[in-house]
């Protein structure tokens, strides 16, 4: 005997529902992989061959590959920022967010993962300048670069409250 049953979805885990989902491309790094590649490829043209070059080179090629985008997504329960294939990743709870405000960085503050001393701040840019600050209710602060800013701290904001 069969029965026939109606299908259920179900969303596992439930915070999987995004208010924002946004990935950023960094051009530049991209033209920094192109050259470096091209640079190793010479020098492995011109020297003799040995495997731990050859490692150390696609070291360098992977740790680059793994900066080519900054994914971040804010759902109910968390902001989440991921690099590239997801080797650096923050993950911060909405609820332990004090605050969000668009900023501008300085280009002095530069591209990648910073950690900045004046004033003291954790930054995660790609590309650009646009950024939002998050303060922390444990007085920490961190910028997340995004060339959507005003977009990414509406998200953050609808979920704080």
């Amino acid at each position: 005997m069969f029965v026939l049953t109606k299908k259920v979805f179900i969303r596992w885990p439930p915070n999987l529902i995004m208010d924002y989902n946004h990935t950023q491309t960094g051009y530049l790094i991209i033209a920094a992989l192109v050259l470096v590649a091209l640079l190793f490829g010479f020098i492995l043209t011109q020297i003799e061959f040995h495997y731990a070059l050859l490692i150390v080179m696609i070291a360098i090629l992977c740790l680059l590959v793994s900066f080519l985008t900054l994914n971040v997504t804010v759902n109910k329960n968390y902001l989440r920022i991921k690099f590239g294939y997801g080797i650096f990743k923050k993950r911060f709870k909405i609820r332990e967010i004090a605050s969000a405000k668009t900023v501008r960085n300085k280009w002095y503050y530069g591209w990648g993962i910073r950690f900045w001393w004046k004033p003291r701040m954790i930054i995660y840019n790609i590309s650009g300048y646009g950024a939002v600050e998050i303060k922390l209710k444990n007085k920490r602060i961190y910028r997340i670069g995004t060339d959507e800013p005003k977009q990414l701290e509406q998200a953050i904001k609808k979920r704080m409250n």
